[in-house]
């Protein structure tokens, strides 16, 4: 019998198809979602984004604040 869509499954038939994807993903030699193009080292971008990041200065609106704004305009 073949599943039409995942509300059809059982939960063992969900779980067998979970386990078997990820069984998948996690054998070696399979293609990673992401490979590095750029030259530059990971290391060194996090250093630069933790050396860069903006911090809004005391008395700023938080974001929640601008959404209420935004919301009750």
């Amino acid at each position: 019998m073949t599943v039409e869509s995942v509300g059809d499954m059982t939960v063992q038939e969900l779980r067998s198809m979970i386990e078997a994807v990820v069984d998948e993903r996690i054998r070696p030699g399979h293609p990673r979602p992401y490979r590095q193009t750029s030259d530059r080292p990971i290391g060194e971008v996090l250093q630069s984004m933790r050396e860069n990041i903006w911090t809004p200065p005391p008395g700023t609106p938080s974001i929640v604040e601008m959404l209420r704004e935004d919301r009750d305009r």
